[in-house]
């Protein structure tokens, strides 16, 4: 919207005119005052038209940069300025920078927060007969949104409250003292309502603000937890499988250090297994399906027989050691010109 096409936003007396002037056709005819009329002319002379979503946004409004209007709604927001007065509110910065800045989310959502304020404010206008403040507030609320839901219920509210208001001053015949005393009550009405629903608004606003804030700290407390039994379970992983790789590594370092003695003058050292019973499997690792594996070092002595066995390695240590230390030593071997020590694993399987 180009700002040369807007008029000022300024509160309209329309019906009160029509009454003023309806009263000194009244008087006039009557023949108790000859200068009513002349009274009521210059009240229909200053009247300005209602506003409309196209010149809803003052001039002044219009004109001021992106950054300025920015500031001036972040104000009216928290001075509780957030549809009144014309001109000084933070809806009508808001749709002034929305127009400058059409893609601005932070604009979209602080306008859906503000127009359920309009629209409650708008009917409390039809309801004190202030038609010119209902109508300049739908007017917003139109720009804002011209496919709002409420939009048609409150300007059919304000036709019909306006032909009521024009029936029931005519019967009642007010005078224009009368009128404007009444005109004043209902703009302080007006602030005081405004200053309370605002205030009201305020509060409701900084509430959800508040629930939105502790929310979002909850969920991030979450994720923090999330992230740190995340980071621990991986922490005991690289753990368990450093202690792993270190078991293996001195597993390695103790095979290399213990060489098989090969048998003394060069002769027969070559192992030939003759009988190698398979060992008897543990009942409670039996009953418990338990796997596992020992790696046994044993020393093959020269007529074939083993002595000397014992437990290098056992995966899982203790269960299955006794049973796979047996079992070597019922082994029997083709003879050999010299004792040989030399290891063997045996796996344990219950499903085998």
């Amino acid at each position: 919207m180009n700002s040369d096409t807007r008029a000022p936003s300024r509160v309209s007396v329309l019906p009160r005119v029509a009454l003023v002037l309806a009263l000194g056709g009244l008087l006039a005819a009557c023949g108790k005052d000859d200068t009513a009329p002349t009274a009521a002319n210059p009240a229909a002379s200053t009247a300005t038209p209602a506003a409309t979503p196209a010149t809803v946004i003052s001039d002044k409004v219009a004109s001021m940069t992106p950054d300025q209007l920015r500031d001036a709604a972040s104000k009216a927001y928290n001075e509780n300025r957030l549809y009144a007065p014309a001109g000084d509110n933070a809806i009508e910065y808001y749709l002034a920078l929305r127009d400058k800045s059409p893609n601005d989310p932070s604009v979209a959502s602080a306008l859906t927060d503000l127009l359920p304020m309009a629209v409650i404010a708008t009917e409390q206008s039809v309801a004190r007969d202030d038609f010119s403040e209902a109508q300049r507030l739908t007017a917003l609320l139109e720009k804002a949104d011209p496919k709002h839901p409420a939009l048609n219920r409150l300007k059919t509210s304000i036709t019909e409250q306006q032909q009521v208001a024009q029936q029931r001053a005519t019967q009642q015949q007010l005078t224009a003292e009368e009128q404007a005393k009444k005109q004043a009550d209902l703009e302080k009405q007006r602030l005081e309502d405004q200053k309370k629903q605002q205030e009201l608004a305020a509060k409701q606003l900084a509430d959800k603000t508040a629930a939105d804030r502790v929310a979002a700290d909850r969920a991030a407390a979450d994720r923090a937890a999330a992230d740190k039994a995340a980071a621990d379970k991986a922490a005991a992983d690289r753990a368990a499988a450093e202690r792993e790789a270190a078991q293996r590594a001195a597993a390695a370092q103790t095979a290399a250090a213990t060489p098989s003695r090969p048998a003394a003058g060069g002769g027969n050292s070559e192992l030939r297994a003759l009988s190698t019973p398979a060992p008897a499997f543990p009942p409670e690792a039996l009953r418990s399906a338990q796997s596992g594996e020992v790696q046994v070092e044993f020393t093959v002595s020269p007529d074939g027989s083993v002595s000397a066995a014992r437990v290098v390695r056992a995966n899982p240590p203790r269960v299955f050691d006794r049973a796979a230390v047996n079992a070597v030593k019922r082994w029997r071997f083709q003879p050999v010109d010299a004792p040989v020590t030399t290891r063997r694993t045996i796996t344990f399987n219950p499903g085998t």
